[in-house]
């Protein structure tokens, strides 16, 4: 063969060839056209018509050429036709099914491709590889038909296939048979339907474990397993990823967070929190065909074999281990941890036990040191903070609302200097409203400890919550006086001395300072005003005796005219809120 040659590379390549045989010969090489010929491509065909193809085309190249049946035509029963003869039937299912081209014949000059209507048809669905629906031949057998669907598939069930039929145009009719060689024999019909079966999804010899376990999946039942069999230790409860995050704190370094949620998910998470109270069984009744929950202990399964908890498994069952987080647990059964840090004898974290408050853990811990000020320890609890910080937002967005609507209102009245001292004023206050919107809530709760306990018995015997933190700071020697005053400072704390001694130091109120409203945020996190001391027989709010660690609140008087309302009520918000120190410095600005 010459093919793949060039054109200059044939004539030696013949001589040589040649020249094996004859000798003494001349040999001459010339490149001529190929003529082309023009068949018809008619019937159930996608593109009809004529078509000019090479002298040396086929019935397979005009079929590709006119792009074959459509969906009407019959794609086992293509005619070739010369001289008004059929000389040739073509199957293309040969051709696409297995690849066998065998029967293709070359075209001459006039040949006529007709494709008739579609013949017989089957639908095969189910467990086979290849579900469709296929034109059959006479006398078809289900064997045959399944061996051009692609045979049965890893999940058929060969003792039973069902066909669905029409019997004489007027009813149908449903068999089952088993896929033997019998039923494999059965001759088809046009407008049969042949379904075939996957084997049960059920296992015969197995139980399922799953939820909040280390491996779960399905395992092989015995005769007699139990509980324990399955579940050998506690070990086998804990997950793997546990033991991983376990190790992987071997080689990351503490980088403790002051935020009480990222504690906790560096902390908690790395905990297996098993629900040992509760796990259930589920298990299928075979003469009602219901499924019921058999609840048991697992901890007692597990711990004590000859437990009536440790229930005889059958197969099928399916064992399910709950997380406490999946089903809400009693509060003395959750495991909580605390944080107690600062003057605290062995400060760290902490697991509660049952029934446990806040006074019993810092004793577990030591006790407090010399140097505690247990008048000024903060308790915060992740719970309290969304609250606040909800009712913080709650009192931000009223503000919000309220300073456009009196602006809007207020809009366009007055003089140009009222104009003017309003724009002013305005703009004061958006700027209180974008403080409040920085201000963060801090889940403190105060603990109602007085200035002069010292003792762990002052603690109160308050119930805990996962991820509460306490802190008991050193005696501070400062107090802090903020806002409206000519220096902002803290100032050295001396027994004896009184508000407006503090203020004095400070240099006392500025010319825009609204002296009626100054208040007192003492260390342990309540709020004095001087509206409270109005009504109360305590002497006069300036001679409010001060504690190391307080912090005196200085408001700015706002000008309100006529129509903006300024907000001024600091002291409900630090007494209901519990702001921090470094909110206290924002707002106080």
């Amino acid at each position: 063969t010459v093919a793949g040659l060039k054109y200059e590379q044939v004539n030696p390549y013949l001589k040589t060839a040649v020249g094996r045989i004859f000798k003494n010969f001349d040999l001459n090489v010339n490149l001529g056209q190929l003529r082309s010929i023009a068949v018809f491509v008619v019937g159930q065909a996608k593109h009809p018509g004529t078509y000019t193809v090479s002298s040396l085309s086929t019935l397979v190249n005009a079929l590709f050429a006119s792009g074959g049946p459509d969906n009407t035509g019959s794609m086992r029963h293509i005619q070739l036709k010369r001289k008004n003869q059929v000389v040739s039937e073509f199957d293309l299912y040969d051709l696409l099914l297995n690849g066998d081209k065998s029967k293709d014949v070359a075209l001459l000059p006039g040949d006529v491709i007709y494709i008739p209507p579609v013949g017989q048809l089957v639908a095969i669905a189910g467990s086979v590889n290849m579900p469709a629906i296929y034109e059959i031949r006479d006398k078809t057998t289900v064997a045959e038909e399944l061996e051009i669907a692609g045979g049965l598939n890893t999940t058929a069930d060969s003792s039973r296939a069902v066909l669905e039929r029409i019997e004489n145009r007027t009813t149908r009719r449903v068999d089952d048979f088993a896929l033997d060689k019998q039923g494999a024999s059965r001759e088809l019909r046009d407008g049969d339907v042949l379904r075939v079966f996957s084997v049960s999804p059920r296992f015969e010899n197995a139980v399922t474990l799953r939820g909040n376990v280390a491996q779960p999946g399905r395992y092989p039942w015995r005769d007699g397993m139990h509980l324990c069999d399955l579940v050998p230790s506690r070990d086998a409860i804990i997950k793997r990823d546990y033991w991983m995050r376990q190790n992987a704190l071997a080689l990351t370094p503490i980088n403790w967070s002051n935020n009480t949620v990222d504690r906790r998910t560096t902390f908690m998470r790395n905990a297996a929190e098993v629900n040992w109270d509760y796990a259930v069984v589920q298990r299928l009744n075979h003469e009602d065909l219901t499924a019921h929950l058999v609840p048991f202990n697992l901890g007692h399964a597990i711990s004590d074999c000859s437990s009536e908890d440790n229930l005889q498994l059958v197969a099928g069952d399916v064992i399910t281990i709950f997380s406490q987080n999946d089903l809400a647990v009693p509060v003395d059964k959750r495991t909580k941890f605390v944080w107690l840090e600062g003057e605290v004898k062995r400060a760290g974290v902490y697991r509660v036990q049952k029934g446990e408050t806040l006074r019993d853990v810092v004793e577990r811990a030591g006790g407090v040191t010399l140097n505690a000020y247990l008048f000024a320890s903060e308790f915060r609890r992740e719970s309290t903070r969304i609250a606040q910080q909800k009712e913080l937002e709650r009192v931000t967005q009223e503000f919000d609302k309220d300073l456009r609507n009196k602006a809007a209102h207020a809009s366009g009245k007055g003089s140009q200097e009222e104009q003017m001292a309003f724009q002013q004023q305005l703009q004061a206050q958006q700027n209180v409203l974008a403080k409040l919107r920085e201000t963060q809530a801090t889940g403190r709760i105060v603990l109602g400890i007085k200035p002069n306990d010292s003792n762990v018995e002052n603690i109160p015997e308050l119930p805990l919550e996962d991820g509460d933190k306490y802190t008991i700071p050193a005696r501070p020697e400062t107090v802090e006086v903020l806002g409206a005053v000519y220096n902002q400072n803290s100032f050295i704390y001396k027994d004896g001395r009184s508000l407006s001694d503090y203020l004095g130091q400070a240099g006392g109120g500025t010319r825009d300072a609204d002296q009626k409203r100054v208040f007192v945020v003492r260390a342990d996190g309540s709020v004095e005003s001087k509206q409270m001391h109005k009504s109360l027989f305590f002497g006069s709010f300036e001679s409010l005796k001060m504690m190391p660690g307080d912090s005196i609140v200085m408001p700015q008087k706002v000008y309100t005219g006529n129509s903006l309302t300024a907000f001024k009520d600091w002291t409900q918000i630090f007494s209901q809120l519990a702001l921090g120190a470094a909110s206290i410095a924002v707002l106080g600005r």
